[in-house]
């Protein structure tokens, strides 16, 4: 997923969407564990997927913050 796609959602929608992503990647962990992953690079792509959710989220807290005049980042 592209970040500008997630700059679109609300907050709400990336909680979501975080939590979707780490189901993933736990699920996709315990396949590779038993040697079931038939794609070890899935792992990678999801975790770039969280981590793109994370920031966009974090942007968006940081983007309040300003507007709020607020000092606290």
């Amino acid at each position: 997923m592209k970040a500008t796609e997630l700059r679109d959602k609300t907050s709400a929608e990336l909680d979501t969407e975080l939590n979707e992503f780490k189901a993933e990647l736990f699920k996709l962990r315990f396949q590779h564990a038993t040697n079931q992953l038939s794609n070890p690079m899935q792992l990678k792509r999801v975790k770039r997927d969280i981590a793109r959710v994370k920031t966009v989220i974090r942007e968006q807290e940081l983007a309040v913050a300003r507007n709020n005049g607020g000092n606290k980042a």
